[in-house]
């Protein structure tokens, strides 16, 4: 993604220099939590602990913050699941907020972290469907789970949450009851923990998996475009000798919505056991039926609904024109770091999958164009309808938009097909310019990386779109601009074909993508380096997006700038003819793979006799 300022949206009045400094920190309509957390845990020893403080109450409001004197208490009315005091929520029979929050540290290098804690629900509601009076188990800002008037019941049931995700990190463990203006529901919590244990390696080998997902996926929409139901499945294979006994599909899009009212809706699973979605509701536990052996595979399948909210956003619609990426679910990738459950960020991206095949057929109303990820055919539906098939080998996801666009299509001198949508009010110059931007920028990154797989290469125009820019396996979002269209489609390589962790790793994919577009461009990052400005000791061209997510001004500067400036500077170390050299080869070596910090340090390592430990150094490079 390319973030640019949403004054910036004018037709082709974007310079190389302007989009290079622009910074947008988080889409107007959705600010980010300040702190998130990160799949990734610290190579340190794991010091098993419970660590919460007073989790039965016993020692009074010890380690907690309550809203009231009340919360914490055992007075009559309620019991203890142990001991005799315990938390009470709520229970007023009149509009009313209770809140229970401590803050924990959950030490690095522990492979498992699970919070426990016993909760009794009475109310008086009377109603099965509704749920008015609510609690919210959060850590941060990310909501756990929550709870309703519907879930009432008889003594006390003991919950478990997986929180590993946030090992190493020192977060605020909270609980937020909500009553409404009658009939009194009670929340009762007692013996919170917080377990750790387990060592860095999760057990089992480092090997990703699930691998080789293969997703089939048969969709409908209603007149505009903006709702779709229907059918997908993956079939996946355990590449690991460790067993999986469970896998997470990721609902990215929920982000854009609440738990209450999800864009993103599965339904009816079959092939395994759906648990309550996570973080933030973007993640859903499928516990498979038996243990999953290294080289078997299996199949879970889903009933989908996806609701495209109004928002010129990579998932929203923009009037007439839908933009729908990171809607499809995909399984969520298990490596050496456990299980990548991290949370949605919109000041960049979060998304780490392996490639994976997919066939998605869309069936929708004729007078709506379908351009989408992959190569598709078009053939007649029913009366006034087309059903559209696209299929793709060998990419990180599928996205697609739907819209009464103006299409043009060209061929570039290597032979890939080009087509250009866009939106109404894009002059049918300003598509020419941008189909010729994109059949030379193809050719030119292909040149550098290796031989576009993909066939096809769509792009979507749109002068309204906040974040710039957008990338896609095959389809690209952009506004009309030389430098941004550039920078897309050099996402094809980096990211893409060359995949990597985008979360955890930013750089691998922005600074990679940002010096390609110089290069397509005939930039030379000439004295880049020198208006390096470091912000504090802890910032690094390699910090995560849960850094930039809290620190957001500085992230396309550091990431983007910085990033790119230090490649130009290490191709001045290497010599023209070797770095080139390099990264053809390290895409070659990584392709429809994953690339690390580590690895390209290492290859970068080996092609020269000077050591390069001071240039990482110096230009904060770390891993």
């Amino acid at each position: 993604m390319r973030p640019t300022p949403h004054k910036a949206l004018g037709a082709g009045a974007l310079t190389v220099a302007a989009l290079a400094a622009f910074v947008l920190p988080a889409s107007p309509a959705a600010a980010q939590p300040a702190t998130h957390p990160s799949a990734h845990r610290a190579a340190a020893t794991c010091t098993p602990a419970q660590v919460v403080g007073n989790g039965g109450f016993e020692n009074g409001t010890s380690s907690w913050t309550a809203s009231s004197s009340d919360v914490i208490t055992s007075r009559t009315g309620q019991t203890a699941h142990s001991g005799s005091s315990y938390a009470w929520l709520d229970g007023t029979g009149g509009t009313h907020t209770d809140t229970l929050s401590q803050s924990v540290a959950i030490p690095a290098g522990c492979g498992t972290a699970t919070l426990t804690f016993w909760l009794h629900i009475d109310t008086d509601e009377t109603t099965s469907s509704v749920a008015y009076d609510k609690l919210t188990a959060k850590i941060g800002g990310t909501t756990l789970a929550t709870y309703s008037n519907l879930d009432e019941n008889t003594g006390y049931v003991k919950k478990s949450i997986d929180v590993s995700a946030y090992a190493g990190q020192t977060v605020s463990l909270s609980f937020t009851g909500t009553e409404d203006s009658s009939l009194q529901t009670s929340f009762v919590l007692d013996d919170i923990a917080l377990d750790t244990s387990g060592g860095t390696t999760p057990p089992g080998d480092s090997t990703r998996t699930p691998a080789a997902p293969s997703y089939t996926v048969n969709l409908s929409s209603d007149t505009t475009g903006t709702e779709w139901t229907g059918h997908e499945s993956v079939t996946f294979t355990n590449a690991s000798a460790t067993a999986l006994n469970e896998v997470y599909l990721r609902l990215w899009d929920n982000y854009h919505g609440t738990c209450d009212a999800m864009p993103i809706r599965v339904t009816n699973v079959t092939g395994g056991t759906a648990q309550g979605p996570t973080v933030a509701c973007t993640a859903l536990e499928i516990d498979l039926p038996a243990p999953l052996a290294q080289g078997q595979s299996a199949t879970i399948g889903f009933d989908l609904g996806i609701t495209v909210p109004s928002g010129a956003d990579r998932f929203g619609h923009d009037g007439a024109y839908s933009f729908i990426g990171n809607a499809l679910p995909v399984l969520a990738v298990r490596d050496s770091s456990g299980w990548h459950l991290d949370p949605y960020t919109n000041n960049g991206e979060s998304f780490y999958s392996l490639a994976a095949d997919f066939q998605v057929t869309l069936d929708h109303p004729s007078d709506l164009l379908v351009p989408a990820t992959g190569t598709s055919t078009d053939t007649p539906g029913s009366s006034g309808r087309t059903v559209t098939t696209a299929t793709a080998s060998k990419v990180r996801d599928f996205a697609w938009a739907a819209g009464p666009f103006s299409k043009i299509s060209g061929t570039s001198s290597s032979g890939v097909a080009v087509n250009v949508y866009s939106v109404s009010g894009i002059s049918s110059s300003s598509a020419q310019s941008m189909l010729s931007t994109a059949k030379t920028a193809v050719d030119s990154h292909a040149s550098r990386f290796g031989a576009y797989p993909y066939g096809e290469l769509d792009a979507v125009l749109d002068n309204n779109y906040w974040f710039g820019g957008m990338e896609y396996p095959g389809f690209v979002l952009d506004l009309v601009s030389t430098t941004a269209l550039t920078h897309e489609i050099g996402h094809q390589w980096w990211y893409g074909i060359v995949g990597d962790d985008e979360y955890n790793s930013p750089w691998l994919d922005e600074a990679f993508t940002d010096y390609a577009t110089d290069l397509a461009l005939g930039k030379t990052g000439s004295n880049c380096w020198s208006s390096v400005s470091w912000a504090s000791a802890d910032e690094k061209i390699t910090d995560s997006m849960a850094y930039w997510d809290a620190h957001s001004s500085r992230y396309s500067t550091v990431v983007y700038g910085y990033g790119k400036c230090a490649l130009h500077d290490l191709r001045r170390v290497l010599g023209d003819t070797a770095m080139a050299k390099l990264l053809k080869d390290y895409a070659t070596a990584h392709w429809y793979g994953v690339s690390t910090t580590v690895e390209f340090k290492a290859a970068a390592q080996a092609v020269t006799s000077t050591d390069l430990t001071s240039f990482w150094t110096q230009h904060r490079i770390d891993g």
